[in-house]
């Protein structure tokens, strides 16, 4: 049997009096790569801070011993008007985990930033750029989990292709598991060893050609679903 970094056993949240997650139960092996779908409101984001515990839940959530996670946020709350750089928020996260400043010039290339970012105020930053130095963030500290909700958004085409690739090196070559979640489902056939679908109608968990189908698609977000696979996906 894989090892397993991460095991959920009949997981339940409520937020006031609506039950957005029930009785959810899965398994993620070591090094493996999950991408979370489904439609707006089907519980992604929540699930994931259920996960980190910012939120209760009922059930049980179980990370392997030693497991170190990153997580970038779909939106983070900080005021972006604030006199704060990049190097503030890269370095303040640097001393929390006892990482050196090449470890933070290393984050930095592996996420496509030059070092002229950590002079720039984090409010001055486009979408893209922000969303990056937030990545740059996680990474420090070298993660054995990196949690990602919708990595790339407002993320230009180039820098979406950068980001996919800094995330699948980091599971092929240090065993990172990787739990994503995305819209995108050419990209989750293409690099996603797990999907989990979420939806009222119906919950999925399996290989991507087991839940990426026209039924199960149709089922879970109410209407057919379509995506473009390239030659090299169906091989």
């Amino acid at each position: 049997m894989p090892e397993m970094a991460l095991n959920i056993e009949h997981l339940t949240v409520r937020l006031g009096t609506s039950e957005i997650i029930r009785d959810l139960s899965f398994a993620v092996a070591r090094g493996a790569s999950v991408a979370v779908i489904g439609p707006n409101g089907s519980g992604k984001t929540v699930l994931f801070r259920a996960l980190v515990g910012a939120i209760p839940h009922d059930g049980t959530v179980t990370w392997a011993p030693g497991t170190r996670l990153g997580y970038v946020p779909q939106k983070l709350d900080l005021e972006r008007n604030l006199p704060i750089t990049g190097s503030d928020l890269l370095l303040a996260r640097a001393r929390l985990v006892g990482a050196s400043r090449q470890d933070v010039s290393t984050v930095l290339g592996r996420v496509g930033l030059g070092a002229d970012v950590l002079g720039t105020l984090i409010g001055t930053l486009s979408g893209g750029q922000f969303q990056r130095l937030l990545i740059a963030f996680a990474l420090l500290g070298r993660p054995t989990v990196l949690m990602l909700d919708e990595p790339t958004a407002g993320v230009d085409e180039p820098g979406q292709e950068r980001l996919l690739e800094t995330v699948l090196r980091l599971q092929t070559e240090e065993n990172v598991t990787v739990l994503q979640i995305s819209h995108d489902l050419s990209v989750v056939f293409r690099q996603a060893s797990q999907v989990l679908c979420l939806s009222r109608a119906r919950t999925c968990f399996g290989p991507p050609r087991e839940v990426l189908t026209p039924a199960i698609l149709a089922q879970a977000y109410g209407a057919p679903i379509g995506f473009h696979m390239h030659d090299d996906d169906a091989s």
